[in-house]
């Protein structure tokens, strides 16, 4: 039977998906359990038999420690999240397999895996400290989201008053020693002079890990054109997120408002129409996916949960997209973007 354009473009680069937060629903519903994930866990977006039929080949894991969260126990959450993911990878050997360079991710596809990597959301889980940073260098992170929905004492969210006009001095000294220890710079939910700091100082690729675009819904937590004109000459990649309320302006005024009738449609259309705007932007070389499976209460209509990427594919394929296309989204842009950060370290 003849392969459709999806399920080549799945079989040459599976899904290197930018944010999945089974770690934080996994401590709140589930008692931080890994037990059952091979079999189904319906109140849960993510488990093995959905992550194979969405053609995942490897996800970063979110460690995400809500930010009213002192800095001294976001640290200690961190490390205990860490240390699911690594449970979660011993209990399931066949399925998962740790990974923090491009060439392990590929390693770990060819053996039939899906590749786990390790992504900080929230740079309060750093301490305000580089050896804590380096700590967690060490134990594979490869991504640290500067804020998440509040400031931190050194760089400024999308949605908190501005403190530090983007970044402060140690918030700069933080983006040298990230490129430094080769660990990317997401800036998902920063302000657009975050975004503009962090550019202006980092000498590595940048990533937002899981953001929508302005252009198409103009929320706090999508990415301004003036920033995404940037990102070709920096390197970096976008990552397109399925939360609702980033991808529909109709939808967010409705879950804003009281949620009162219908929902308006926020679905595989509404994704397509941000992944599209962001390829007219910045190029087919610097976008991907990051869905934000379990991190938010319901993901768009179609994408419920990790089983639905081919269904964006084939809408992708509908309105016109190659396989070399859909090779690049799919995961070919953050490898390349993990190889370039290695060649940063110090």
């Amino acid at each position: 039977m003849t392969e459709t354009v999806t399920e080549q473009a799945l079989s040459i680069q599976p899904i290197v998906d930018g944010h999945n937060d089974l770690p934080i629903a996994s401590k709140y519903k589930r008692d931080y359990s890994v037990e059952g994930l091979d079999t189904g866990v319906p109140e849960l977006h993510t488990d093995i038999p959905r992550l194979r039929a969405g053609g995942v080949g490897a996800q970063f894991w979110s460690l995400f420690v809500p930010s009213n969260t002192s800095e001294a126990e976001a640290v200690q959450a961190t490390f205990e999240q860490i240390e699911f993911v690594h449970r979660l990878v011993a209990r399931y050997p066949n399925a998962f397999a740790l990974a923090r360079t491009s060439a392990q991710v590929r390693s770990a596809i060819a053996d039939g895996k899906i590749a786990s990597l390790l992504g900080i959301e929230g740079g309060y889980s750093l301490g305000s400290s580089p050896a804590i940073l380096r700590i967690f260098a060490e134990l594979g992170v490869r991504y640290v989201t500067l804020t998440h929905n509040s400031n931190t004492a050194w760089a400024d969210s999308g949605t908190d008053n501005p403190r530090h006009h983007g970044l402060n001095e140690l918030g700069r000294d933080f983006i040298r020693e990230l490129n430094g220890a080769g660990v990317l710079v997401d800036l998902s939910h920063t302000s657009p002079e975050t975004m503009h700091a962090a550019l202006d100082v980092s000498t590595a690729p940048v990533i937002f890990s899981h953001s929508g675009v302005r252009g198409v819904t103009d929320h706090p937590r999508n990415v301004p054109d003036d920033v995404l004109h940037r990102l070709p000459g920096n390197g970096g990649v976008l990552m397109l997120t399925f939360v609702p309320t980033f991808v529909s302006a109709e939808y967010a005024r409705w879950f804003d408002g009281g949620r009162e009738g219908t929902s308006p449609p926020a679905g595989i259309t509404e994704v397509a129409d941000h992944i599209e705007y962001a390829r007219k932007v910045v190029g087919i070389d610097h976008i991907g996916l990051g869905g934000d499976y379990d991190g938010y209460p319901a993901l768009a209509n179609g994408l419920e949960d990790v089983s639905g990427y081919p269904r964006l594919l084939d809408e992708l394929v509908h309105r016109g997209w190659t396989v070399d296309e859909l090779v690049k989204l799919n995961g070919a842009n953050i490898l390349r973007v993990l190889d370039e950060a290695d060649r940063s370290v110090r």
